[in-house]
């Protein structure tokens, strides 16, 4: 071995271990999320190595393995929300308040969606050989599932490691030191049922309607394969610098990319916070409220409503939720991720019947204004008619929520397109479903 590898540290992202390294000293920090690694292995790729340690030579240098690959737990239903818990951990950790955040490939998506829900906590934005979407359609999708399921029992076979290789390198094709490298790398990046659960949030990824709510910084690398999926990423984020490397494969290790990077780097953030923020809100509000209060009498009925509130409030407290506003039965609440939101919605649901209730709930995530410690905009909007919609004991999310999903194991029901009072076109809208 040529040089010694940084060592490892772990933070905590609730149970599970997050594995991580810090590399340099500077003003700056670059967290870098890699695409599909083992953060071993990955500095004994020569090209990699030397790629690394010439971005510490000027910053704090922080690489990380989210969960499910690599060096870090490998719990079943990881998700992109899943994730940027992750993410978060590790900066709490090495007191990081605002760095640039660089993700390759599926990463990628991780480092936009945090951008974009914690816009106050990045201060640029790189995406290398990102996509906005992992299936175009439900037929490509279901074509995508079948073929994981398919070549699950060979990942880890030579063969297929090499010809992967091959295919995302092809200027490293006849290379037996890469090919070597490539093999063991992915070995121990991950096993063939992590792989199957990383290929299947790779499959259902959808971040078109995230994206445009992306407001720091923010440059997309291309590739020559990637390009029109690059191009289209870069088209959806306002402002987003699109750069085509002159350069054959996949490898972010080269001289191009890392001097598009210092170049973007090198300018001067900017000061003020966006005004904007992605986020995921949920309404509630018990059904038949009217014809209850008048059967039990207004003290009887604030009694009974005064014991569903603080059941809300415990549930939004257990999963993260922030309380925007409480009227007459009805709660708005915002959450930084759209699984935990679908998580207390259920719990909500499933307990109010003790109190003889029943109440009806709806979740959208998209683009919010930020009014003082309040929300507003057309998302907002989006979720209160979104909950007008459902039945009793129903969890109605739009297709947005669904998307940014994938991978968690929740499953929804299809209920259609439909027209929401106020708000144009239609929506795609499915209920959570209770299994």
């Amino acid at each position: 071995m040529k040089w010694k590898v940084p060592d490892v540290s772990y933070a905590r992202s609730g149970d599970v271990a997050i594995a991580y390294q810090v590399v340099g000293e500077g003003p700056e920090d670059l967290v870098f999320l890699p695409f599909l690694a083992n953060i071993y292995t990955l500095w004994l790729l020569r090209p990699m190595g030397e790629f690394l340690r010439k971005l510490a030579e000027r910053r704090r240098l922080i690489v990380v393995n989210p969960r499910g690959v690599g060096l870090s737990d490998r719990p079943r239903g990881f998700t992109v929300e899943s994730r940027m818990d992750d993410l978060l951990a590790v900066l709490e950790a090495v007191g990081s308040d605002r760095p640039a955040v660089l993700g390759v490939g599926e990463a990628a998506a991780t480092c936009a969606v945090f951008a974009a829900s914690y816009p106050e906590s990045v201060s640029r934005l790189l995406l290398f050989a990102p996509y906005a979407r992992g299936a175009a359609s439900e037929e490509e999708r279901q074509q995508g599932l079948e073929r994981i399921r398919r070549e699950r029992d060979r990942w880890g076979e030579r063969g297929q490691l090499e010809e992967m290789a091959r295919r995302l390198n092809p200027q490293w094709a006849d290379d037996p030191e890469y090919l070597e490298w490539f093999v063991w790398h992915h070995r121990l990046t991950s096993s063939p049922g992590a792989m199957t659960e990383f290929r299947r949030m790779q499959l259902e990824l959808d971040l078109t309607d995230v994206l445009p709510a992306i407001r720091v910084p923010t440059l997309v690398l291309a590739t020559e394969q990637l390009a029109t999926e690059s191009a289209e990423v870069a088209g959806l984020v306002p402002g987003a610098v699109l750069l085509q490397l002159p350069q054959q494969g996949m490898n972010i290790g080269t001289e191009f990319a890392r001097e598009a990077i210092e170049d973007f780097l090198s300018g001067v953030a900017p000061r003020n916070i966006p005004d904007t923020v992605l986020s995921t809100v949920l309404f509630t509000d018990i059904v038949g409220s009217t014809e209850r209060a008048a059967e039990l009498g207004d003290r009887s009925w604030r009694e009974l409503l005064e014991r569903h509130n603080e059941l809300v409030r415990r549930e939004l407290q257990r999963y993260r939720g922030v309380e925007l506003d409480t009227a007459g039965d009805g709660f708005f609440a915002s959450f930084d991720g759209p699984a935990r939101a679908i998580s207390c919605a259920r719990a909500i649901a499933e307990e109010v019947p003790a109190l003889d209730l029943q109440v009806r709930a709806g979740i959208h995530t998209g683009e919010c204004e930020r009014v003082g410690e309040k929300l507003a905009g057309l998302a907002v909007n989006v979720g209160a008619r979104v909950a007008a919609a459902a039945q009793a004991g129903e969890v109605l999310v739009t297709g947005t929520v669904r998307d940014l999903v994938a991978g968690s194991g929740i499953t929804f029901e299809a209920r259609g397109e439909r027209e929401l009072k106020g708000i144009p076109g239609t929506w795609p809208i499915y209920a959570v479903s209770c299994d």
